[in-house]
């Protein structure tokens, strides 16, 4: 690969949510503390949105990672995958929070473990938080039926917390008649913005740094230009375009990306294009016409003045 070449230790721009290229951006900044400062306070459910690709997961997995350093104060539990029934939902609960529990329990038996286990860590003085992600991707039953089992408490507090990440859909859903106590529940709201151009200039050199590299910017100005048009400040396909036009300039020896490696990144990439290039052929269009219009306005000026 290109590792060598660029002086990298690891690759800068993998898909895999790793925490340690977070980039304490201004919207993620916000986001980060939202959430630290609603769990801390003991809200009620949270919710963070997101288009696809903005970085969801790893904002989750950052807050995640920050909660299990203090295991004598928080317990979480994660379900990466909810589309679930609401039975399915509370063993995947249950499973996160060590109980065991076989497939065919009943409801009753299955809800009298998992309210035994979470009044113990009240007793213990730990909080416990579930992480869902993709939530958008809950049926609506499973939804209502997570609300409903949030009515656990104690005279004091409740005896867990909900932190949705989901993609715009879930706030449709959330409109829902059927729907509508989850939403008067929800506390707290967050929406994550993609990059500016700038973002992407910080991201991008973070992200190399992070990975080892150590030099002059690899990524010219104008190729960081034609990575924002054809990205929009959507983190997942810079990460994309960019190991592509890495690989594009280590193929071709070169020691930087340009604005050509990035154009052939772009060509390889579906769902990706330039607007640039976009507005250049509307521009030619539009000079055609312009030109046959003229040439019209000359004939029928020359016919009619004979």
């Amino acid at each position: 690969m290109y590792l060598d070449h660029f002086g990298l230790k690891e690759l800068p721009f993998s898909l895999t949510p790793n925490t340690e290229f977070f980039l304490n951006m201004a919207s993620y900044h916000k986001a980060f503390n939202m959430l630290m400062v609603s769990i801390a306070n003991r809200e009620g459910f949270i919710k963070v949105v997101g288009e696809v690709g903005t970085g969801k997961t790893m904002l989750c997995r950052k807050v995640l990672n920050s909660l299990e350093e203090n295991p004598g104060q928080y317990v979480t539990a994660y379900i990466a995958n909810p589309v679930l029934s609401p039975k399915g939902l509370f063993l995947a609960f249950a499973e996160e929070l060590g109980i065991e529990a076989d497939a065919d329990i009943g409801h009753h038996s299955l809800l009298k473990r998992i309210t035994k286990v979470l009044m113990e860590y009240s007793e213990e003085g730990r909080q416990v938080i579930l992480f869902i992600d993709e939530a958008h991707a809950m049926p609506l039953k499973t939804l209502e039926a997570l609300r409903l089992l949030t009515n656990l408490e104690t005279e004091q507090h409740k005896l867990f917390q909900v932190v949705l990440f989901a993609q715009p859909e879930l706030d449709e859903m959330l409109r829902e008649k059927s729907l509508r106590q989850l939403l008067q529940r929800i506390t707290f709201s967050y929406r994550l913005e993609s990059l500016d151009r700038e973002g992407v200039d910080r991201y991008v050199s973070h992200r190399m740094a992070t990975a080892g590299y150590n030099g002059p910017a690899v990524f010219s100005s104008k190729a960081l230009d034609d990575l924002y048009d054809a990205t929009k400040g959507i983190p997942r396909l810079i990460n994309i375009l960019c190991h592509k036009a890495l690989m594009v300039a280590f193929g071709r020896g070169d020691r930087s990306v340009e604005r050509e490696q990035m154009e052939k990144a772009i060509a390889d990439t579906e769902g990706v294009e330039l607007n640039r290039s976009g507005f250049g052929v509307a521009t030619k269009v539009s000079m055609v016409m312009v030109g046959v219009a003229g040439i019209l306005l000359v004939y029928m000026l020359n016919y009619y003045l004979r």
